[in-house]
């Protein structure tokens, strides 16, 4: 999945819930069940999401939308990988993806 994210140090629950096309409320619900996804909160208690946490939640949104896994699966899959093995995963299929884009885009032309 292709997330559109401009380059910044933090990006505020709703621009993180637009760019993976879901709800507020189920980024909130994977941020209790995962422990890797700590935002950090404002004076307000508004969350901010790191590039980090975005990046685990590729690996969540992964694992959940697209693999099909079961919340306790993933957990479980998460914690028996290294996170930089996980981490590595996400950038390949990132590559793939937009590799993928840019034929279609060229099949369509043709």
């Amino acid at each position: 999945m292709q997330i559109d994210l401009p380059e910044k140090r933090y990006y505020k629950i709703g621009e993180v819930s637009k760019a993976f096309n879901v709800n507020a409320s189920l980024i909130r619900f994977w941020e209790k069940e995962f422990d890797v996804l700590k935002p950090k909160k404002n004076s307000k208690g508004n969350r901010l999401f790191t590039s980090d946490d975005i990046s685990n939640l590729k690996i969540i949104y992964h694992l959940l939308k697209e693999k099909g896994f079961t919340i306790e699966g993933a957990k479980k899959k998460m914690k028996e990988k290294a996170p930089s093995t996980l981490h590595k995963n996400q950038e390949i299929i990132d590559k793939l993806e937009s590799i993928k884009d840019e034929l279609l885009k060229i099949k369509n032309y043709l």
